[in-house]
């Protein structure tokens, strides 16, 4: 069987690599004469029909315009009220690694930007490295086996000190190999001076930015360096930027803790609602899922529906999958209804879902998401070069997280090992006194940004606005809350914050995946959430 409501949106959009047709002139930074971008229409579906690509070429290196060059794909949505245009807004939706123009020409702005794009033309651009872009960063790795978050996971019973390290070097040489140089000069600081080009190549003395996860920490960046060049900001699911960049081991140990804690109320909400959760555990479902994951590990679970891959799961499967499914409350329907057929002996939802987690193409190859998330941050973030240190990390790891252990400690060795950072990295101060005021959104029980990083966030800015959604899953804006979403439209059109304080109220159900997909309303919410997320590698890691 294939999963239901599960897009093959990473296949299909790998497909359009080929479709931007734009040809624009070279440009640099410091160049006196400021290109323009050339635009033709590329939309792909009928909801896409007005939306237009181009490509801006861009310095390599800003240190040295004339040492090559990056060519970054750019698509945008003309603003439908153009007597009452405000200008552009430019939105990222995290990683680091995610791509943005396949969405706007697939998508269009119909869903996610339809209110925003009354009044501000929508600008996708992938970062250098990602999606259309070139270079596009690409190990050519199977994630399963050589990557980083490969399994079996590492824990203090089977880790093999020697053997990890040898495959870590192998995985490093390998994107080195196929990628070059060119990953010296990944770093967000050269993806904000590549925004603020594209800005500047578009006509606009300012831009509106709108980033999610890791997009926050763009967003930090473009606002610490050119803090004269946006109009409004919202920064929804922040990270804590400076942690991220200067201390990112101690960073990652905290969201482990908060995917932790959005699994524990996964299995609250079951208890109180066996229908949402296809029956899954009866009264204990905590207890039933470490029952199936020990089980699983002694006697992988047959996934004979799954025909593009019928590998039996494991328990490691089992717990990848499960924390991957907290990054929207939408998934957890779904979750519910796969843990309730593996416990049955039918792991076959369970595969379709950890494939489509690791970026698993049908013929057995893996789309690069899980290559660029790991590049980029190994290009920027300030890792301990000492071994030891990870061995003690990932051992502290497994003792305090049951489940999410794996995404912290041992797995950070290749970052301590990685040879190149890019000298432009950005590390702070994150401070930006004399800008407009950002718009910071945070979610309660957010798993993959814990809600302290909004509060670290806001702190380090010295001028920011905090709005708190209660509630579960990764960002707020989009359909989560009316609350939040009329307080983002309002600032973003007229700049006007929502009191200090402000909180909001959840409004997305917990629904089993039966009733998803019975209800056009529920199953379009879950589609939206599905390609949205499919924009992240990985979906839980990191942003």
């Amino acid at each position: 069987m294939r999963p239901p409501l599960l897009s093959r949106w990473l296949v299909v959009c790998a497909c359009a690599a080929g479709l931007l047709c734009a040809a624009p002139a070279s440009s640099a930074e410091r160049s006196q004469s400021q290109p323009t971008l050339h635009f033709t229409k590329c939309g792909l579906t009928p909801e896409a029909k007005r939306t237009e690509c181009a490509t801006a070429i861009l310095p390599l290196d800003y240190d040295r315009p004339q040492a090559g060059q990056v060519r970054i794909a750019v698509a945008r949505v003309p603003a439908t009220d153009q007597a009452d245009r405000i200008g552009v807004l430019f939105f990222n939706f995290g990683g680091p690694g995610g791509a943005a123009v396949d969405y706007l020409q697939f998508v269009g702005a119909n869903g996610l930007w339809k209110n925003l794009n009354r009044r501000f033309d929508i600008i996708a651009f992938d970062p250098r490295g990602v999606g259309q872009s070139s270079p596009a960063i690409d190990c050519k790795a199977n994630q399963e086996t050589i990557g980083i978050y490969s399994e079996p996971f590492v824990t203090p019973f089977n880790l093999d000190r020697d053997a990890l390290v040898q495959k870590e070097e192998a995985y490093i040489q390998s994107c080195l190999r196929e990628n070059g140089s060119f990953l010296a000069h990944v770093s967000t600081a050269n993806v904000a001076h590549d925004m603020n080009q594209i800005r500047a190549m578009l006509g606009e003395r300012k831009l509106n930015y709108f980033g999610y996860s890791y997009g926050t920490f763009l967003g930090a960046t473009f606002a610490s360096l050119f803090p004269d060049g946006y109009r409004a900001m919202v920064l929804d699911g922040p990270i804590d930027a400076t942690a991220y960049v200067n201390q990112p081991w101690r960073w990652l140990a905290e969201q482990t803790q908060g995917f932790e804690r959005a699994l524990g109320r996964f299995f609250q909400a079951c208890a109180g609602n066996q229908t949402a959760c296809s029956g899954f555990g009866g009264s204990d479902p905590w207890d039933a899922f470490d029952q199936l994951v020990d089980q699983a590990n002694a006697n992988p679970i047959p996934a004979d529906g799954y025909t593009p891959d019928p590998r039996p799961v494991t328990g490691d499967d089992l717990d990848w999958v499960a924390i991957n499914e907290m990054y929207a409350k939408e998934f957890w329907g779904e979750l519910g209804g796969a843990l309730a057929m593996a416990e049955r002996g039918d792991g076959s939802l369970v595969r379709a879902l950890a494939d489509l987690f690791y970026g698993r193409l049908d013929d057995g190859t893996y789309a690069p998401g899980l290559d660029r998330y790991f590049t980029i941050g190994a290009a920027e973030q300030r890792y301990p070069r000492d071994t030891s240190f990870y061995f003690d990390r990932g051992d502290e790891s497994w003792g305090l997280s049951a489940h999410m252990f794996w995404n912290n400690g041992y797995v950070e060795l290749p970052y301590g090992l990685w040879p190149d950072r890019d000298p432009d990295a950005f590390a702070g101060p994150f401070r930006i006194d004399d800008a407009p005021t950002p718009l910071v959104v945070a979610t309660t029980y957010d798993p993959a940004t814990p809600y302290r990083d909004a509060l670290r966030l806001v702190r380090d800015l010295g001028k920011a606005r905090l709005i708190t959604m209660r509630g579960d899953g990764h960002t707020a804006y989009g359909g989560e809350s009316h609350c939040i979403d009329k307080a983002v439209n309002e600032y973003l059109f007229t700049r006007a914050l929502p009191p200090a304080g402000t909180v909001c109220t959840q409004q997305t159900p917990f629904e089993s995946l039966a009733a998803q997909q019975a209800n056009p309303t529920a199953a379009a919410a879950l589609r939206d959430r599905r390609i949205v997320t499919a924009r992240v590698p990985g979906l839980a890691h990191r942003g």
